[in-house]
């Protein structure tokens, strides 16, 4: 464990360490980034695919010099896969390896306890974050885990400790900062809300996606990150199953940046329109 970084003294200071890494968040995003951070509490960023709910995790691991641990969501996740497992096949070589060296009876009770040790223990990424703290713990797409798995991470975003039976309680000496994300394919539970402090993240403003694309594609001109913002902006405006986020416009205008085209043109557009849009 290493001891935890300076914290950003304001959210203009946040704002401009996650600028340095890439990452451009608007006021009220780094607000909610900033209070998360001063108040050791989890934050829980809900909104559209594509609105840069994962990335503000890796650009505040990257602004802060902290280790992000990432647990990707998904139907039917449960503690052996998010908190620990337990090395069965080693268990099993060190207790014919016992019995092999064993004289006499072998004591099953001190079997049993040699066991169950962190020796054999595998640390899933909700245990990492407690024991490797401080570090950035993100929860990606709760939304697509279960109710009992909700209800699992209530102690774990209330106490920052989880309790593992054969070993007892496990406290983090620092807290993680937790960024948990939702598509909001379903409602995710008031229970865990209560526990975090909230943002719905929109996609960005015509301005803000320029400077984007304008960062994030290397050779890209004035002229046509604008033509390409405005082109995603159209599209989000139509009744579309699902409308280009930030990832598919960085998509759409890197193969015109590199045919170094300098504005859009409705025969490139369509060319490379199945790359991101």
């Amino acid at each position: 464990m290493t001891d935890a970084p300076p914290l950003p003294r304001s959210p203009a200071e946040l704002a401009a360490a996650l600028d340095a890494t890439g990452y451009l968040a608007d006021d009220g995003l780094a607000m909610a980034a900033f209070l998360a951070l001063r108040m050791g509490r989890p934050l829980f960023c809900e909104g559209e695919p594509g609105t840069g709910k994962t990335s503000l995790a890796v650009g505040l691991s990257q602004a802060l010099d902290l280790p992000l641990i990432r647990l990707q969501c998904h139907e039917g996740i449960d503690s052996s896969q998010a908190l620990y497992d337990w090395d069965f096949p080693r268990q099993l070589l060190h207790l014919r390896t016992l019995e092999a060296a064993s004289v006499g009876p072998l004591d099953a009770d001190a079997a049993e306890s040699s066991l169950y040790t962190d020796r054999f223990l595998l640390a899933r990424p909700l245990l990492q974050a407690l024991t490797e703290a401080p570090c950035v713990l993100l929860i990606d797409e709760i939304d697509r885990a279960d109710d009992e798995f909700e209800a699992f991470l209530l102690q774990l975003l209330d106490e920052n400790a989880v309790t593992i039976p054969e070993l007892g309680h496990v406290q983090a000496a620092v807290p993680p900062l937790a960024i948990l994300t939702s598509n909001r394919t379903r409602e995710v539970h008031d229970a865990l809300k209560r526990r975090c402090l909230y943002h719905w993240l929109e996609h960005p403003s015509l301005a803000r996606e320029i400077a984007i694309l304008s960062r994030r594609v290397p050779g890209i001109s004035d002229a046509l990150a604008a033509q390409v913002a405005g082109a995603v902006q159209e599209l989000r405006k139509l009744e579309l199953l699902k409308p280009p986020g930030v990832a598919e416009t960085l998509d759409w205008g890197g193969p015109r940046a590199q045919n170094d085209r300098k504005q859009n043109d409705a025969a490139v557009a369509a060319a490379t329109q199945g790359g991101g849009v």
